[in-house]
């Protein structure tokens, strides 16, 4: 069976699944779950990437199941208060997390105690793999390949570079290109991906690296230029080479960021099959398919595959974020 046809028979496979009730293991398998309205809850601000995930996957289940999904935003903290109160919630299939890899992953490095315990505390259903994200250098440097890029931050000495936040995939991706080639880059930390594009365009910096979506407001207006992606290749820009490609040589640049599902740790693993079913299934939707096409996103995984990712590329994030040399806050 070739990848593309396997890939077929299990997004079959998620859909006839997605038909079946939830079920609780054991004597209460009389009773079908979920029984009441769903909570869904998604650590990051309304209208951003992971909101309008959360709300498309959301309308979804919530037809399949026959119950209210109710999708109720908790942000802050990089994602740990939403993660906490899912946390804390009953095992039973009603509370349910929508985050990023941030919260899955980088809080463990970044923060002393971020309140709950990825490990012990949820369990990871479903991911959805992030897309490359590119690097966009202004205009002015005349950089159009990750070649052009390191000659021109040799030649200026100095290279301001925006991040969305310290702990990032560009903070990271900065570091490990200083470390590569020598260079000097100096992050320059913003609170999100809408004011650091604006840098740029404004001509703070010199260069700068989040998702494709929100880098059309200077790709469009021609005040970026793609020179790179990070960790794979981009449909929408085709000519454009990953940092692998083009002689970037850390392991980091071979994991890419995801937004995914978890449930608290102690829900019966039925549930938790079920959920993965229901995101697996939830790839055909079209609005599911709008909002996937618009961030240039791949489809959900299911349970197994997105724990062998998660399982394959935490090293590396751990790893990697380590490296930076930061202070836990």
């Amino acid at each position: 069976m070739s990848a593309k046809s396997s890939r077929r028979h299990f997004i079959a496979a998620g859909a006839a699944a997605a038909a079946m009730p939830f079920l609780p293991r054991g004597a209460s398998a009389q009773a079908a779950c979920p029984s009441r309205q769903i909570r869904m809850i998604c650590s990051y601000p309304a209208g951003g990437q992971t909101d309008l995930l959360a709300r498309a996957f959301g309308e979804f289940i919530a037809r399949q199941v026959g119950q209210t999904v109710v999708i109720e935003n908790k942000a802050g903290a990089s994602g740990s208060i939403g993660a906490q109160e899912v946390a804390r919630a009953a095992p039973d299939g009603h509370t349910i997390l929508c985050s990023i890899s941030t919260t899955y992953v980088m809080n463990r490095v970044m923060m002393k105690n971020p309140g709950y315990d990825m490990d012990k505390d949820l369990v990871l259903v479903s991911v959805v793999p992030g897309a490359g994200l590119p690097l966009v250098a202004s205009p002015k440097s005349g950089v159009k390949t990750l070649d052009d890029f390191v000659a021109f931050a040799r030649k200026s000495g100095k290279v301001n570079f925006g991040t969305y936040s310290a702990g990032s995939s560009p903070h990271i991706t900065i570091h490990e290109l200083n470390k590569q080639y020598g260079l000097n880059i100096e992050p320059i930390h913003y609170r999100g991906e809408a004011p650091m594009w604006t840098g740029l365009a404004e001509g703070t910096l010199d260069a700068a690296m989040g998702s494709y979506t929100a880098a059309q407001s200077v790709l469009q207006s021609d005040r970026g230029v793609v020179f790179a992606v990070h960790s794979k290749k981009v449909d929408t820009l085709p000519n454009i080479r990953t940092l692998p490609e083009q002689g970037a040589t850390s392991k980091f640049f071979t994991v890419s960021g995801f937004t995914g599902w978890a449930l608290p740790k102690a829900t019966p693993q039925p549930i938790v099959d079920r959920l993965a079913a229901l995101c697996v299934a939830a790839n055909q939707d079209p609005k599911v398919k709008e909002v996937l096409n618009t961030f240039v996103l791949e489809p959900a995984l299911g349970f197994k595959e997105t724990n062998a990712l998660y399982q394959r590329e935490l090293p590396v994030w751990i790893e990697s974020a380590q490296s930076l040399g930061m202070e836990p806050v």
